[in-house]
């Protein structure tokens, strides 16, 4: 048993075409916007008014210029992924036939994490504008539940 072996793409249309298989139930419309509220995120609306007006200024347009190439290169090539392996499984998948069992266990693992970190990281904005929306109505929450663990005194 190696931990580099590939699966070919033959075996994982074999794959597809039996019942255990991931069906393809997301249409275009859904796809477009999952990714766009993928990239996005909930950052783009909590830090940037923060860095434009505090560190950068309009020169926070650059970074957003460099990250959304970064971004479109990345989407670009999960589309060649997408057209070289048409199964569904993302990058996992794409791992597994191209790099072997134990990168896309790295990856499949790495995607994880990053999903959870993401997920934290919106959770932690929308907090935020909840409490600040609260406190506008009068509603003071204390602090030891609005800050992150083991950072109020």
């Amino acid at each position: 048993m190696s931990l580099f072996r590939r699966k070919d793409v033959s075996a994982l249309q074999a794959e597809v075409a039996s019942d255990h298989s991931l069906k393809r139930v997301l249409g275009p419309v859904n796809l477009v916007l999952l990714g766009i509220g993928a990239v996005i995120g909930a950052g783009i609306f909590v830090l940037t008014g923060q860095a434009a007006a505090n560190y950068s200024g309009p020169a926070i347009v650059y970074s957003f210029l460099l990250a959304g190439t970064a971004c479109a290169f990345a989407g670009l090539c999960y589309a060649e992924f997408a057209a070289m392996i048409p199964i569904a499984g993302s990058a996992y998948t794409y791992g597994y036939a191209t790099l072997g069992e134990l990168f896309a266990w790295i990856i499949g693992w790495d995607l994880i994490l990053e999903y959870l970190f993401a997920a934290s990281t919106v959770a932690v904005g929308w907090s935020g504008y909840m409490v600040s929306f609260l406190k506008d109505f009068g509603i003071n929450i204390p602090v030891a539940y609005t800050s992150a663990p083991y950072t109020h005194t």
